[in-house]
């Protein structure tokens, strides 16, 4: 799950971002990988919460539309279904895109 604020913070305008994944028992750790980290693998680990989830929250800068996945300890890559928009990357799956534009709508479909 992903929720999106704007706010201005150090005189900037920022998109705050909290990245959430579901409660996994087995799991030790989830990493948000992105063009925003270069697609460093381990350096945003996301936290556990009271609730068991994993979640992260990020200020990122306006206007743009970040590619994200998320990764296990174990090497899985996770899906996330309330990305803004999906779109294929070179290994022939899919990576998730995050827009901080204040105006963007996201597509709910018919």
């Amino acid at each position: 799950m992903i929720q999106k604020t704007f706010i201005e913070t150090n005189g900037r305008k920022v998109a705050r971002v909290t990245f959430t994944v579901p409660g996994r028992p087995r799991m030790k750790a989830i990493y948000l990988v992105g063009d925003f980290n270069d697609w460093n693998p381990t350096s945003h680990p996301l936290r556990r919460n009271g609730k068991g989830q994993w979640t992260l929250t990020l200020e990122l800068e306006l206007g743009h539309a970040y590619q994200f996945r998320y990764l296990s300890d174990d090497q899985e890559w996770m899906y996330d279904s309330q990305a803004d928009a999906y779109v294929t990357n070179p290994h022939g799956t899919h990576n998730f895109v995050v827009v901080t534009d204040p105006n963007f709508k996201r597509y709910e479909g018919l």
